[in-house]
């Protein structure tokens, strides 16, 4: 099994490999007396409990009572100086009591950690932190054991139907189309240097266009980096590996070839100076040249590469792309909408080591719903370097999300099924033109099943909830937001790692 988020599972120890004998056993087969034990539980931090159980010494001699009368009258138990069968109960227990012990009281730790998943509304999150090792049965007394688990976010759903939803709109004109189709088309086309327009002497940098520049990162006047010859798209934001420009447009179009811009970056919490953390830098970009893409011409082989085989058939196929784009940015809307009128979300926290552990997998599963949503490449990696410089917070409101939209499944008794599952990997075919089989090969590969099923069960939650909600049509916001993407670091060193488990949790998280 993944780190990914999953739908609570009781709290078992790890069963053995028949285990679905006990399921398929007949009616007349009696059930294990149920254990006489008492359950305290105790807050220890955010969806973190600790329980102790208290296990009355009754079952525990009624299970050794009967195991020792099984060993004494075994035939093939072979006891010195006894025939089989004949040696004394004392010389018995003697002999055994260490085996006796150990068995019995995995019976029973066993027994008790289901009885405590059927008695106890206990929805963990992550396998228990128990070593059976030190736990022993005592010569007198009850036997006692305690964990601590991770579990899932105690908090009631207010009314989730019939919410008031604004929902983005757009009639994609021809226009759009063939703005979107250069976009496409622009990595198939040849970098050329800019010609000055008319009544300029030379070139300036305008939206879509490359500069190519020396960048020199400072805080007041320090210098903190240097590189040069970087070759940068001119778009509203620019992300470099540690830090975001979001004035980048608007502070270099214009710009000249031997002219210097001044850029506002504004660093993550994952820059290698700590002091330099969530601050904001300035960075002298000097423009040595202004070049722009010359696009290629649109014939039958280039329009092959896209799987169509006229340029007709080519706006078709944007076309469709935009109304899927839409669609992702209509139910992105409608999401964050929803969990911001279920208040609740936000008022729980999360654990650190539970943040820590799922951020990769959120990453990779936002890069799945963005590719199915019709984003293009360059589109998810700008998203994706966002997404890297705030992890932990991203992921924490995806697991809030999580939390709700799988508390509304609940509620609402939705399931996931394998005709589902099945419909969907033929989507996503269709979608890659690839065959089922592969698709669920690289699935299967990247241990990726267990998220699907997951994005599966969200989306009929929310699917759900927007079928009752009531729209008010608003025009799509129109701003380009187009992100860039560079491969510097603005400031040098080794980058923290947000998702990484601080060096004194290791050991346990490795036990566990």
């Amino acid at each position: 099994m993944t780190d990914e988020m999953q739908p609570p599972t009781p709290i078992t120890e790890d069963a053995p490999a028949d285990a679905t004998a006990t399921v398929e056993a007949p009616e007349e087969e009696k059930k294990p007396q149920k254990l006489e034990q008492a359950v305290e539980f105790k807050d220890v931090g955010p969806c973190k409990k600790h329980i102790k159980v208290t296990i009355e010494r009754g079952a525990i001699e009624s299970k050794l009572e009967e195991k020792f009368k099984e060993l004494v009258k075994d035939q093939e138990m072979v006891v010195a100086g006894f025939r089989p069968g004949k040696a004394p109960r004392k010389i018995v227990e003697r002999r055994f009591r260490k085996d006796v012990n150990d068995q019995i009281k995995s019976e029973v730790l066993l027994q008790s950690l289901e009885q405590l998943a059927e008695d106890h509304d206990v929805a963990p999150l992550s396998p228990p932190n128990i070593d059976p090792a030190k736990i022993e049965i005592p010569k007198d007394g009850p036997m006692v054991y305690e964990f601590e688990v991770e579990v899932r976010p105690q908090f009631d759903l207010p009314n989730y139907k019939g919410l008031k939803l604004k929902r983005p709109v757009k009639t994609f004109t021809d226009a759009d189309v063939v703005k979107e189709m250069q976009r496409l088309l622009e990595p198939y086309g040849q970098l050329m240097p800019k010609a000055a327009a008319a009544g300029q002497s030379e070139p300036t940098a305008a939206d879509g266009d490359y500069v190519i520049v020396d960048i020199a990162t400072k805080q007041g006047v320090r210098v903190l980096s240097q590189a040069t010859e970087v070759k940068v798209r001119v778009n509203p934001r620019l992300a470099f590996k540690d830090g975001v420009a979001d004035k980048f447009g608007e502070q270099i179009k214009g710009a000249k070839p031997g002219e210097t811009r001044n850029v506002d970056i504004t660093l993550s919490d994952a820059v290698a100076d700590e002091t330099l953390r969530n601050q904001t830098v300035q960075a002298a970009f000097l423009v040595k040249d202004v070049k722009t893409v010359q696009l290629p011409e649109v014939t039958h082989e280039l329009c092959h590469e896209f799987g169509v085989h006229s340029e007709d058939q080519l706006k078709e196929l944007i076309r469709a792309v935009l109304d899927r784009r839409l669609d992702y940015e209509q139910r992105q809307a409608a999401r964050r909408q929803v969990l911001a009128q279920i208040g609740e979300a936000s008022k729980w926290d999360l654990p650190q080591d539970l943040l820590m552990r799922q951020s990769r997998n959120a990453l990779r599963r936002r890069v799945t719903e963005m590719r199915a949503g019709g984003m293009s490449d360059e589109d998810i990696n700008g998203q994706m370097r966002l997404l890297q410089q705030d992890v932990v917070s991203s992921t924490a409101l995806a697991l809030k999300e999580h939390f709700v939209l799988q508390k509304i499944a609940e509620v609402e008794k939705l399931v996931v099924n394998k005709d589902d599952i099945d419909a969907e990997i033929q989507r996503l075919a269709a979608q890659y033109d690839e065959s089922p089989r592969r698709i669920r090969a690289r699935l299967e590969k990247d241990d990726m099943m267990d998220s699907l099923e997951i994005e599966l069960i969200e989306r009929k939650s929310l699917d759900l909830v927007l079928s009752s909600a009531e729209y008010e049509d608003v025009p799509l916001d129109q701003t380009e937001d187009r992100l860039g993407t560079v491969e510097e670091q603005a400031v040098p060193g080794e980058m923290k790692d947000p998702t990484a488990v601080p060096a004194e949790e290791k050991p346990a998280e490795a036990k566990s």
